[in-house]
């Protein structure tokens, strides 16, 4: 049985195979601090704003180190058979088909677990033995327990401006893994990503960078979460395509931020300033 559910799974890891480097300017030294952890076997936890590149950093490691990268949106009815596998039927019978921790455990790769928050309690218990110096993964249904690849790297991402009671990691999941702590760029970073991934002049993309230093500085003050990086990518997109500057901003900043019909004004009144 491990032999099929092998072979089955070294077929599916090609699937995930990045063929084309992602552009990604570092922050600090987090490519060295993943270079290390994968070379050490070490669990990697990404804590930072939503938009921010913990994503986008996640594919541009893993077509570094040549690996393959299988992402799951963690969500509150993911249940650890989505994770680990399931029996399907088949005609009249029964098969195995491993889900895509297991496959990455297997095949080796980066299983890349996002917004891990999200996930139920009684689901996120399963990377556990992951997360040690067993790196294994018990399989129940198939009575194995299955020894992880060398090239098996278990990520997960997170958002600290999320957390509430109910919504929380245990300080029994947290303490498992190293943490990179990411934030949005350097006001000169920042700028350069919006020129390279929207294709704008460096005055919008300045403009856009100033938008988004005012919205970020009311981050619990009538906002929840300032403007990220991918907002004003998208708002660059939507210039660089003819759309007027304050209604791309207002679309692309404004309105998924925030449904409050005054603090929208406020937000129109600093992009009128600006641009």
């Amino acid at each position: 049985m491990r032999g099929l559910n092998q072979e089955a799974s070294e077929t599916a890891v090609q699937e995930y195979r990045i063929e084309t480097e992602p552009f990604y300017l570092p922050i600090r030294d987090e490519i060295e601090l993943f270079t290390i952890a994968f070379e050490n076997k070490l669990p990697l936890m990404l804590k930072g704003p939503t938009g921010c590149g913990k994503t986008r950093f996640i594919s541009f490691m893993a077509y570094k180190l040549g690996l393959p990268l299988i992402t799951v949106a963690c969500h509150e009815d993911l249940t650890s058979s989505d994770l680990v596998g399931r029996y399907l039927l088949d005609g009249g019978s029964t098969i195995w088909q491993d889900g895509p921790l297991t496959i990455a455990v297997r095949c080796g790769g980066v299983c890349y677990l996002d917004e891990i928050v999200e996930a139920r309690k009684d689901t996120t218990v399963v990377i556990h033995p992951l997360t040690d110096d067993r790196r294994v993964l018990p399989i129940e249904k198939l009575g194995q327990i299955v020894e992880a690849s060398d090239n098996f790297v278990l990520c997960v991402s997170y958002n600290p401006g999320y957390q509430t009671v109910l919504k929380d990691l245990k300080q029994s999941t947290k303490q498992r893994f190293i943490s990179l702590d990411f934030d949005y760029p350097s006001a000169s970073l920042e700028e350069e990503i919006i020129i390279h991934e929207s294709g704008v002049g460096r005055k919008e993309a300045g403009d856009l960078r100033k938008v988004a230093e005012k919205f970020r500085a009311m981050k619990n003050s009538g906002l929840d979460e300032g403007a990220s990086t991918r907002l004003l990518i998208y708002a660059g997109a939507l210039i660089k395509n003819g759309v007027d500057p304050r209604r791309a901003c207002e679309s692309a900043l404004i309105d998924p931020i925030t449904d409050d019909t005054e603090i929208k004004k406020t937000l129109m009144e600093i992009v009128a300033s600006i641009i």
